[in-house]
């Protein structure tokens, strides 16, 4: 049944036949030049774990980071001998938004590094975030929430999704801002997340359109650049706020996606496959073994040996059906047609790859 529920999705998908075309946001297919997150990433401590933290003895980068922690709150503990199990060393890692200023809250993630079997519970101690340029621009600081439970026996134990990192909702508040003067650009660029000549192209003529003459030019398929004077606006975020919403129907290559693992398959609705005919069957291969005992005669000198008996035997899944798919076919002609065959999503795959190779399939086909 789980092996059929990809394939019922995709014909459910393709029930009301190939969709109409939709117009995007211009804001949805680019990315504006400029307008970008940074990564940042700290190395922390939690404490107050419930005896789920690290063990010192496996991880003494825990009882370092802890040592230097104690000292700088005025805690000597140099030549002491400590192991409490209630602590565990975390990276902490977090994205810093466009244009976040400071005194603002971001979200952070916190993962185990150590051999610490849960963070459930506990609490991230003051945990400076760098950036790539080795500046802290924020601080993180707060309750962890784990995103998942560990209950153990004394003979067993049951996991249940992954103790081990967790998430602090608006745990660090941003320190240093980025400087960047988005309000002195006299021009702008726009990077297409999916590179295609003809969106490009459209995407130009809505944006000049827009403003009533050739403020935007297409420098190749991933780049169209505006020219912020000739929009005649007062800074890149006026010209933004104005061509973000702008409708844009775009364009996508033929693709098909396969997962191997899952038995998934998704195809694009410009998918063509030239005239072809599929046949599908399976070989059912048996081995049964069945060994036999011999043993002496009464009084015979001689032991008991064991004498293998092996049957093998390969039969074919009778009914095989030679499928024909017309030149041209669209994307459900082609699955009606598979579906005819009563394949399963696995052997699907199987198919479009020979169809792929006997160069009928005209999409790209990406395996996963």
């Amino acid at each position: 049944m789980t092996r059929l529920v990809p394939l019922l999705l995709l014909a459910l998908a393709l029930a009301a036949g190939p969709a109409a075309a939709q117009t995007v946001r211009i804001k949805d297919l680019v990315e504006f030049d400029g307008v970008r997150g940074n990564d940042l990433v700290g190395y922390g401590l939690v404490v107050g774990l419930n005896g789920t933290g690290d063990g010192l003895r496996n991880a003494p980068f825990t009882e370092e980071i802890m040592a230097n922690i104690l000292e700088r709150l005025g805690v000597n503990v140099a030549g002491e001998q400590f192991r409490p199990k209630n602590v565990a060393a975390v990276l902490v890692t977090a994205t810093l938004p466009p244009f976040a200023r400071a005194g603002s809250q971001i979200d952070v993630s916190v993962s185990a590094i150590g051999d610490a079997k849960s963070l459930l519970g506990g609490t991230l101690v003051m945990t400076p975030l760098n950036a790539a340029d080795g500046q802290i621009y924020a601080v993180a600081q707060g309750t962890v929430i784990a995103g998942g439970v560990t209950a153990a026996g004394d003979g067993a134990s049951v996991t249940q999704g992954v103790p081990t990192s967790g998430s602090i909702p608006a745990g660090a508040r941003v320190e240093r801002e980025v400087d960047f003067d988005f309000a002195g650009l006299r021009t702008l660029r726009l990077a297409l997340r999916t590179p295609d000549f003809t969106t490009a192209g459209r995407i130009e003529a809505a944006i000049n359109a827009e403003a009533g003459g050739r403020v935007a030019t297409m420098l190749d398929a991933g780049t169209v650049e505006i020219d912020i004077a000739a929009m005649r606006m007062r800074s890149a975020a006026h010209a933004i706020g104005r061509i973000e919403n702008l409708p844009v129907e775009p364009e996508r290559r033929a693709r098909v996606v396969v997962d191997q693992r899952s038995g998934t398959i998704v195809m694009g609705a410009d998918v063509r496959i030239s005239r072809v005919a599929v046949a599908q069957g399976n070989l059912t291969l048996r081995i049964e073994e069945a060994p036999v005992a011999v043993q002496p005669n009464p009084f015979a000198p001689g032991e008991t040996v064991v004498v293998p008996r092996t049957t093998a035997s390969i039969d074919e899944e009778p009914g095989t059906r030679l499928a024909e798919i017309g030149s041209g076919a669209s994307l459900s002609d082609v699955v009606a047609g598979l579906n005819a065959l009563g394949v399963s999503p696995r052997d699907m795959i199987d198919i479009l790859k020979s169809i792929k190779a006997a160069g009928a399939l005209h999409a790209e086909f990406e395996v996963r």
